[in-house]
């Protein structure tokens, strides 16, 4: 197995990005209309878009063509992007992000915390979601660790009319923690591992169907205070 912090450096060198960013886009929404024929309800699934892809100028007539040749509904797609893709060239940025808005898909921005955002251009982004990266989560739960830091993006995300996701959770300890500073998403281990379509379908056929508004990726919406169980999730 090759990390993707290896054979993605290579891939955008070599030019090889474009077509398997493509693939991703494909493979993914071949995916979904085959859940849902197998009689799953529809679930969003995320993925990661590189810079190369990004800069593309036909990315929205891309995704547009793919979601219509497989009949999904754009909604149930999520893009994610890097701080350093979004802020790379800031016009362009805002009108890719646009365009895919436009489109009804999910934008976020992935390990946020970690770039070099301008956060009054922030502000001017039509972004859904923030995922804090798993450097300001692994201490979380520890007094007098990046709690602060957290609660502060947490509430930047609120403030922009945002959703704020945990990525890299591992523990009870963390959710809790988490749970506690408003956080409304998490992502990691302690809901599930990277997995291939035929096991998470196991895990359906043992958990029972996920809700309709579950994510494929490890996302489950955190209960408010009133004791609710958390959504199936894979």
């Amino acid at each position: 197995m090759v990390p993707p912090n290896r054979f993605i450096p290579v891939a955008e060198e070599s030019g090889l990005i474009r077509p398997i960013s493509l693939w991703v886009l494909q493979e993914t929404c071949r995916q979904q209309q085959a859940w849902r024929r197998a009689g799953y309800p529809p679930i969003r699934v995320a993925i990661n878009i590189s810079a190369t892809q990004f800069t593309y100028s036909n990315l929205a007539k891309e995704v547009a063509v793919t979601l219509a040749r497989y009949d999904i509904e754009p909604r149930y797609l999520e893009v994610e992007l890097t701080e350093g893709v979004v802020m790379r060239d800031t016009a362009d940025s805002l009108r890719q992000i646009a365009d895919l808005r436009a489109l009804g898909v999910s934008v976020s921005i992935d390990d946020f915390g970690t770039g070099y955002s301008s956060l009054s251009y922030l502000q001017r982004l039509p972004i859904d979601d923030l995922k804090i990266d798993k450097c300001f989560v692994q201490g979380v739960d520890q007094p007098g660790s990046t709690g602060p830091l957290v609660q502060a993006i947490v509430g930047l995300a609120h403030g922009l009319n945002m959703t704020a996701t945990a990525e890299g959770v591992e523990t009870e300890s963390q959710l809790a923690a988490l749970r506690a500073l408003g956080c409304d998403r998490i992502q990691g281990f302690l809901t599930g591992r990277p997995a291939p379509p035929e096991q998470v379908e196991r895990f359906w056929k043992h958990a029972g169907p996920p809700v309709p508004e579950a994510e494929a990726r490890c996302y489950p919406v955190l209960p408010p205070a009133s004791p609710e169980p958390l959504p199936h999730v894979v």
